[in-house]
């Protein structure tokens, strides 16, 4: 039966009211098993699909989510990407590139490097049963380099919010790990950039635009739009309009998509590169008035996204060499990124503890690697199964730090009030000069928060 537009967007918001309210739902158990919220909401879009709620009687997948509305929830979940991606980007601080450069300079490009070997390697042996996607031929090569990108990933805001939660912010493994992950997200990304264009290409000439269009767009937001939005944000600080900014930024993300599109890369690198020009204010005043309202609406699409995501997962159908290429891919996974960044935190002379400790914040993909795969997938590079398989292990390498991170310590007990002496008992007088240290500031470059 064919249902007229209005009776679709109906269904398209009954649809994204079920979604927000299974996150809502399963976000106290994950808590409680020391998951973050995009754990729970990422688990909610996959029980919605046909890996559990598919094997009910009714087929309730398809009778509570119909094809002919699905296009609709992916236009919202569009939208909530672009503004993710483009506060990935603004996150990226300075700070994080210039604190501990030799640890953290070995530890971002082993914790690529490894992963993107290892990945790609067995992926090369994986490929003659993943050579077709939606009825086209996958390139070798460009399997084998988005596999190994995929495993290379390392989702940014699930391991700052992980190191906020576990109290690690002033720990050496926090630091190594936040700016580690801040280095290796940016090579990650540019990888992918290079995969898009190699399977966006379809010969030299293509790939040449595609190319010269992507460093014309780098250009124009380095020397034309970054100093524009310094001035359009400031101006309207000055005068109080938070609207104002908000909207100018949101545009500015949406616009930015529009023409990596055009260009022939995926919206969603045009959105990141908006993040990187944006100029970076650490006003706590700016912050309360750009980034947060972002944040707060950002946060509501991106469960309709885990749907589309979960919509397309169907765990029941891996069978046995499904499973085998699932523990595979988990397995070399997880090693790439706990053997690579660990072993490198620990020949820059970390402890085994902290080692540790960074190569699980490192396997940490969530979100990010949803995003990641969801890209290749419109590219064309990925096959039902091989989806399913890379989305269940983005789903176990994030949920794994939860439960393996140390956890944070109890606060520490304030020291007992100084007892005051007697006169009599009192030291004779000192001299009066005071330590340089007892006036001095804070170092300038403290932890910075991120949520």
């Amino acid at each position: 039966m064919t249902r007229n537009p209005t009776e679709l967007l109906g269904v398209a918001m009954a649809d994204i009211a079920l979604v927000l309210l299974a996150g809502v739902l399963l976000t106290p158990l994950f808590l409680r098993l020391r998951q973050l919220r995009v754990i729970a909401e990422i688990a909610a879009g996959i029980a919605l699909g046909p890996s559990l709620l598919g094997l009910l009687p009714g087929h309730l997948p398809d009778r509570l989510f119909p094809p002919e509305v699905r296009p609709r929830l992916q236009a919202v979940t569009q939208v909530g990407i672009l503004l993710f991606m483009f506060l990935v980007g603004w996150l990226m601080r300075a700070s994080h590139f210039r604190s501990g450069r030799g640890t953290v300079l070995g530890v971002s490009l082993s914790s690529v490097a490894v992963p993107l070997l290892s990945g790609a390697a067995l992926a090369l042996g994986l490929h003659h049963d993943h050579d077709f996607a939606d009825g086209h031929p996958v390139g070798r090569t460009t399997f084998a380099l988005f596999v190994g990108t995929a495993m290379a990933v390392t989702a940014f805001p699930v391991l700052a919010r992980i190191i906020d939660e576990r109290g690690l912010g002033s720990a050496d493994a926090g630091a190594v790990a936040l700016a580690s992950a801040a280095v290796s997200d940016v090579l990650a990304w540019f990888l992918l950039a290079v995969v898009s264009i190699v399977a966006a290409s379809a010969g030299p000439g293509r790939l040449l635009r595609i190319v010269c269009g992507a460093t014309a767009l780098a250009a124009v937001l380095a020397f034309v739009v970054r100093p524009l939005l310094r001035l359009l944000v400031g101006w309207a600080g000055r005068r109080g309009d938070r609207s104002t900014q908000v909207l100018v930024v949101a545009a500015g993300v949406l616009l930015c998509g529009f023409a990596a599109d055009q260009i022939g890369l995926d919206a969603i690198f045009g959105a990141f590169a908006f993040g990187l020009a944006m100029p970076r204010d650490e006003a706590e005043q700016t912050q309360a008035d750009i980034r947060m309202p972002m944040e707060h609406v950002a946060a509501l699409p991106l469960p309709v996204f885990f749907i589309t995501t979960g919509l397309s997962v169907d765990v029941t159908k891996l069978g046995g060499q499904g499973a085998l290429e699932l523990a595979a891919v988990c397995a070399t996974a997880c090693a790439g990124k706990v053997l690579g960044a660990g072993g490198a935190a620990r020949l820059g002379g970390m402890s085994w503890a902290d080692a540790r400790t960074v190569g699980l914040l490192m396997n940490t993909r969530g979100l990010t690697e949803l995003v990641v795969l969801n890209t290749g997938r419109s590219m064309g590079v990925l096959d039902d199964r091989m989806y399913t398989v890379l989305v269940v292990m983005a789903l176990v390498t994030t949920a794994m730090a939860g439960p393996l991170m140390p956890r944070p310590g109890p606060p520490e007990a304030a020291p007992p009030p100084p007892r005051t002496a007697p006169a009599w008992a009192s030291p004779p007088p000192q001299s009066s000069r005071r330590s340089p240290r007892a006036h001095s500031s804070p170092h300038p470059d403290q932890k910075e928060s991120i949520d």
